[in-house]
């Protein structure tokens, strides 16, 4: 699984639509159908509802679209640490139950 597949799954996720998420994504239709596809079937779920016009997400892609936004913001904060000049600084995130 790549980030950028997972970037693509959260676009089409927020549209909603498959032929505006690939315009955004500057990718081509089939493209990102085949991207998504292939990503369901590494995955061995259904993400998505497709409709005529729209899709949805199943319940198994509405929690995978919350982790892959901890998963993408993981990765960004991980990012923004490493390219500061600074050797000790970051950014703290503390869990409690």
């Amino acid at each position: 699984m790549e980030l950028r597949v997972l970037k693509y799954f959260l676009v089409v996720a927020t549209e909603r639509n498959i032929s505006n998420a690939a315009k955004i994504l500057f990718v081509s239709q089939p493209a990102l159908s085949k991207q998504l596809k292939d990503l369901e079937e590494e995955l061995g779920v259904i993400l998505f509802k497709r409709g005529n016009r729209n899709i949805s997400l199943t319940e198994d892609g509405v929690y995978f679209l919350s982790k892959t936004k901890e998963i993408l913001s993981l990765v960004d904060t991980t990012v923004s640490n490493l390219k500061q000049e600074d050797i000790i600084r970051g950014k703290i995130n503390i869990g409690a139950a």
